[in-house]
């Protein structure tokens, strides 16, 4: 049950993420909350895995993203990325 609640909080930080690289303004708000979840996410495993990477550099890109701009390609790549070990959670 909790691995399908953050693969539904990857999917949705994964299209957020990709709704920046489209070019979407999004508050500051919500990129600090997205980061701050993904770092805790991250460090849930420890940094052992793969995942615990994806979830860390995502949350440092949002994290970034608040005082930095960014290439587009960096959010839609992080974005599917993300979405992907998202969908994955759910198949377990």
């Amino acid at each position: 049950m909790l691995l399908k609640i953050l693969g539904a909080i990857d999917v949705l930080i994964g299209l957020i993420l990709i709704a920046l690289g489209l070019g979407a303004e999004i508050q500051k708000i919500i990129l600090m909350i997205g980061g701050i979840i993904l770092l805790i996410k991250s460090l849930l495993g420890f940094l052992k895995d793969f995942a615990s990477w994806i979830d860390f550099i995502g949350g440092l890109i949002f994290l970034i993203s608040i005082f930095v701009i960014l290439p587009k390609v960096i959010f839609v790549i992080m974005g599917i990325l993300v979405i992907q070990k998202g969908i994955m959670s759910f198949l377990d």
